[in-house]
């Protein structure tokens, strides 16, 4: 863990700059550069227009020109995730087992929730000789911002999630030969995460009053809260975590032609371990049942967390049709298999404080696009991509990561200003199929049934500067 003053640092920074909502498969986020932006990042393993290479495959950093290159870019990502609800409800156990609907369904308002952000990315690339080129990137390879109105009808599965990353990538290359170019880095990732959960004050009641087995708290209970599922008396659990860790990543780049050339890129796995607390906001109507029984369920405590992060392998080809147009594609693997669960645990005794299953899958990206050179200073862009959803059905999709396929549209273009300036632009809007869910929260038995009706459009912008 860094010390205090550092991650206060970085919490500062991340929340400033990094909170953003997931547009990519999972909650990778794949804006990292902005020129990659205007083809949907086909062919990323082998473009090698500017210093963001250093992310996208660091043998690549060879083939820019002798000297320093800079690259610093801002993605604008709004979202849209309209919810419809479909019967949700609430634990039946808390009604006598009663699966009627009129008896067991949740109120609330359906709820979009998306928000916009801005996310930043910075390279710099340096060439030391004929052969060797060393580079250092900072970026937010991972990130996700959903947040619900606290009336809304999935509450009590998730209010808002964010997970929000800071990653330095420096890495070295070197040119083998004329064709032939290999590169390795190392990544310093900061991870903080933060998910907040409603309690159903009225449940959390009667529960306690049938640990008791007392009667007459019960009585209580349903004096002071008499309507389940009432977003007025709602309890709230905020659990909060941060952790740095250490991955690897290396890339080779080879000219097969003149005309052509291939290139894969490997990404390592980073696994987190989370410290941070669990918090309880209690409602004042529970809050006397709380005191007096003297139960320690609901007090603020510290926490832990696993957070294992996938492992890419992006393969990539470019081939220039003549000397204006070039085309593009790429395969991307994401091993997301390692999300297997959401577990939080007490520090103090190891009792959990959530358990939810996730079960991910390893998925695959698919790109195409084309850079068309349209004179000295304009070169257009173009692309598109289909993005696999790791979550494996609506049993295991919740409200934090309402996931699905994603296609990918994208434009851009690159102007150059000067010799030795230019601005990369990219347009994308990604379409999503109507999503259904039907996940039930293991910690309480609310269940979230509908459909998600979700979109993403970015805006990218990026400045390039070599000297």
């Amino acid at each position: 863990m860094v010390n205090t003053i550092t991650k206060s640092a970085l919490a500062t920074l991340i929340s400033a700059a990094l909170s953003t909502t997931v547009q990519a498969a999972g909650f990778a986020l794949a804006n990292q550069s902005g020129s990659g932006a205007g083809n949907a990042y086909s062919g990323s393993a082998v473009a090698v227009d500017d210093a963001s290479v250093v992310w996208f495959n660091p043998a690549g950093m060879t083939a820019l020109a002798a000297g320093t290159h800079t690259s610093a870019a801002g993605h604008l990502i709004a979202p849209k995730a309209d919810f419809t609800d479909k019967a949700s409800r609430v634990n039946p156990a808390l009604t006598g087992g009663n699966l009627d609907v009129a008896a067991t369904t949740l109120t609330g308002t359906n709820a979009d929730g998306g928000n916009p952000a801005l996310v930043p990315n910075a390279y710099v690339v340096r060439s030391y000789g004929d052969k060797l080129s060393a580079g250092i990137g900072v970026n937010a390879p991972f990130g996700l911002g959903t947040e619900y109105d606290e009336d809304w009808i999935g509450r009590y599965n998730a209010l808002e999630s964010s997970i929000q990353t800071v990653n330095v990538n420096p890495a070295i290359a070197y040119q083998v030969n004329d064709k032939l170019s290999v590169g390795a880095g190392v990544s310093a990732q900061y991870l903080h995460v933060e998910l907040q959960t409603a309690i159903d004050s009225a449940a959390a009641c009667r529960s306690i009053a049938s640990a008791a087995n007392s009667g007459a708290l019960l009585t209580q209970c349903l004096a002071r809260l008499p309507a389940l599922s009432n977003a007025a008396t709602d309890s709230k659990a905020t659990i909060s975590g941060d952790d740095i860790s250490f991955g690897v990543n290396a890339g080779v780049l080879y000219q097969a032609t003149p005309a052509t050339r291939v290139g894969a890129s490997y990404r390592s796995a980073l696994d987190h371990e989370l410290e941070g607390e669990v918090e309880y906001d209690i409602d004042p109507s529970l809050q006397p049942i709380v005191t007096a029984t003297g139960i320690t369920r609901f007090n603020t405590a510290d926490a832990t967390a696993e957070a294992n992060l996938p492992a890419s392998l992006s393969v990539s080809a470019a081939h220039k049709v003549n000397a204006r147009l070039e085309v593009m594609g790429d395969v991307t693997r994401t091993n997301w298999s390692s999300f297997e669960s959401l577990t939080v645990k007490k520090v103090a005794d190891g009792s959990l404080v959530t358990d939810t299953r996730q079960d991910w899958e390893d998925v695959n990206r698919y790109a195409l696009g084309a850079n068309y050179q349209y004179n000295d200073r304009l070169k257009v862009r173009g692309g598109v991509a289909f993005d696999e959803t790791p979550v494996p059905s609506p049993q295991l999709r919740t409200p934090r990561t309402p996931d699905t396929d994603r296609t990918w549209v994208s434009a851009g273009a690159n102007y150059k200003l000067k010799k030795n300036m230019d601005v990369d632009v990219g347009y994308t809007h990604i379409f999503m199929d109507e999503t259904p869910i039907d996940n039930v929260n293991p910690d309480n038995g609310y269940a979230i049934r509908g459909l998600y009706d979700s979109s993403v459009d970015i805006v990218s912008a990026q400045l390039n500067w070599s000297f």
